[in-house]
């Protein structure tokens, strides 16, 4: 395994109304919602040490911390930036953040952990 410290992997979507606070219910204004914002962010961690795993390995989310803290309108795209700045054994601590074309959306810190793929699924 060979994740290290300030690796990077930045994940991308258009805010479609799908994904906007007033689809998911989280809020009432047809913004980016921050649920998408922290799926971006999770999605960028995850596919930022994905390829650094043994093979029947995956990355499970277990703890998230984000500030949501401006909003963006339907069609802009909004980046999400991982950077890998902890690594202790099987748990990975990453540095999340979002971005659109006007600068920060959202900030935070994001936990994963690694698992065995087939043994974590026969745990449920």
């Amino acid at each position: 395994m060979s994740i290290e410290i300030g690796l990077t992997y930045t994940s991308k979507c258009v805010v479609e109304e799908s994904r906007t606070a007033l689809v998911l219910g989280s809020g009432d204004l047809a913004v980016f919602a921050t649920p998408s914002m922290v799926a971006l962010m999770e999605n960028a961690a995850m596919n930022c040490v994905g390829d650094h795993l043994p093979d029947g390995s995956t990355t499970v989310g277990t703890k998230i911390e984000v500030a949501h803290v401006r909003a963006t309108p339907l069609t802009v795209e909004v980046e999400a930036k991982a950077t890998v700045v902890e690594v202790d054994g099987r748990k990975l601590v990453f540095k999340v953040e979002a971005f659109d074309a006007k600068g920060v959306v959202g900030e935070g810190m994001h936990e994963r952990f690694i698992v065995d793929r087939d043994k974590f699924l026969s745990r449920l």
